[in-house]
């Protein structure tokens, strides 16, 4: 696999299990124990009741466009060889919005409201990463 030239993400106790969750190709989100709220992304205590208890919870990987932006001056170069790309915040069916890079979309055709769906992209030997590309509903 080739050297990943991105951000990689500061890993702690805290999310090590998303991490290792979408190593498996599956995503996860964070669920309070006691009311049961799905959160993303993870903290130590619910901001709805403020319990310490937590799980994780696997989702569908599927959702809805919330908000998007089409980047055309990227952060680094690493970034810069695939502008213009959209990123936007999804709305998962069960209710957390995640951020995302849309893949397999052109910026030009990208809609609030439209139907994604998660894909996986192994960018290093210990690193997925997840995207979401549009999905038939």
């Amino acid at each position: 696999m080739s050297t990943y030239a991105g951000f990689r993400p500061d890993i702690t106790p805290l999310d090590a299990p998303f991490w290792d969750a979408l190593r498996r190709h599956e995503l996860v989100v964070q669920q309070c124990a006691s009311c049961e709220r799905l959160r993303f992304v993870p903290t130590e205590l619910c901001p709805h009741c403020y319990s310490a208890s937590t799980r994780w919870k696997r989702v569908s990987g599927r959702g809805r466009v919330y908000t998007f932006t089409v980047v055309h001056r990227a952060p680094t170069p690493a970034y810069q060889v695939d502008a213009p790309y959209p990123l936007a915040y999804v709305e998962l069916d069960e209710g957390p919005r995640v951020p995302a890079r849309l893949v397999d979309v052109d910026p030009g055709a990208v809609e609030v409201g439209m139907p994604v769906e998660v894909v996986y992209a192994d960018v290093a030997d210990d690193l997925t990463l997840y995207r979401f590309r549009p999905a038939a509903r």
